[in-house]
Order: C-alpha cells, then sequence, then structure tokens
C-alpha cells in the first residue's frame, strides 16, 4: 500500500534533493569539476525536485497528480538516458573517446542553443573520466539508480486510483 500522493511526492522531493546535494558534496570534498553530462544531468534532478515539492506542497486532484507524475518521469527519463550515455563513454577504449570541445561558456557565447545541446549530450573526453566511485559505481552509475528510483514513484504515482 503507497502512502497519500502528498507524502509520496515529499519523499521523491527529499531524494531528488539528497541526490542533488550528495553530487554538490563529492564536488567540493574531491575538488572535482562536474562535465557538461553531469551539469545536465543535475538540471534534470533539479527539475524533478521542483515538480514534486510542488506536488507535495498542492492539494491536487488526480488530473494534477498525473500531470506531475508525468513531468517526474520525463526529467527522470531524460536524466537516466544521459547516465546511460555517460557509462557507455566511461566504458570506451581511450582511442575511441571523442574530444573535448570548448567550454560550455564559450559554446554559449558562439553558438546556437541547439548546437551547443548537441555536442554536449553526445558527450565529450571530460564524460569519460572516472574522477569518483564508490562500490565500484561512478557518479553516473548512482545517478542512474537514483533516476530509476525516481521513475518508478513516478510510475507509482501515474497508476495510483
Amino acid at each position: 500500500m503507497l502512502p497519500n500522493s502528498r507524502m509520496l511526492f515529499l519523499a521523491m522531493f527529499l531524494f531528488s534533493a539528497g541526490a542533488l546535494l550528495a553530487g554538490v558534496f563529492i564536488e567540493h570534498q574531491y575538488e572535482l569539476e562536474p562535465c557538461s553530462m553531469c551539469v545536465f544531468q543535475r538540471v534534470m534532478f533539479i527539475g524533478a525536485a521542483l515538480v514534486t515539492l510542488a506536488g507535495a506542497i498542492q492539494n491536487v486532484g488526480a488530473v494534477g497528480r498525473r500531470l506531475y507524475a508525468v513531468l517526474v518521469l520525463l526529467f527522470s527519463d531524460i536524466g537516466a538516458a544521459l547516465a546511460i550515455r555517460q557509462l557507455w563513454l566511461q566504458q570506451l577504449p581511450p582511442e575511441n573517446v571523442p574530444t573535448c570541445p570548448p567550454s560550455l561558456d564559450y559554446m554559449l557565447e558562439v553558438l546556437p542553443f541547439t548546437e551547443v545541446l548537441q555536442v554536449v549530450l553526445s558527450g565529450d573526453g571530460n564524460c569519460a573520466e572516472v574522477a569518483w566511485s564508490m562500490l565500484g559505481l561512478s557518479i553516473p552509475g548512482w545517478a542512474l539508480i537514483c533516476f530509476v528510483v525516481l521513475t518508478f514513484a513516478g510510475m507509482a504515482q501515474l497508476m495510483r486510483r
């Protein structure tokens, strides 16, 4: 039996916020610079956190609950796809790793946003580097687990009667 929808949204918010805080802690504790794919995965966690916070605060009916659930699924599935792509890049042999593009700030200044998005989402050498791991999983591996948990929780909200 699931808790009521507001409590589940609150749990999903706390989970998303916890994943974000863990990423920021690891970044600062180990002096890591997040790659562009890591930044976009954080954006997906922020999106999921904001949507679930709204769902926890508001007392929405069935339509609102389903709308929030679909948005959570959108953010978590995009985040999972990014994490899978980054894990794939990390397992490539060094000679097959894509070269590193200019910095994200520079690309945003000189390229159209759609090109920047295409370059960032395809990944680069920075995204293929494993700078930290725990229990044999790198940061995108842990992010993937978190996105999968959010996906299942979003599906539970969507299918709730």
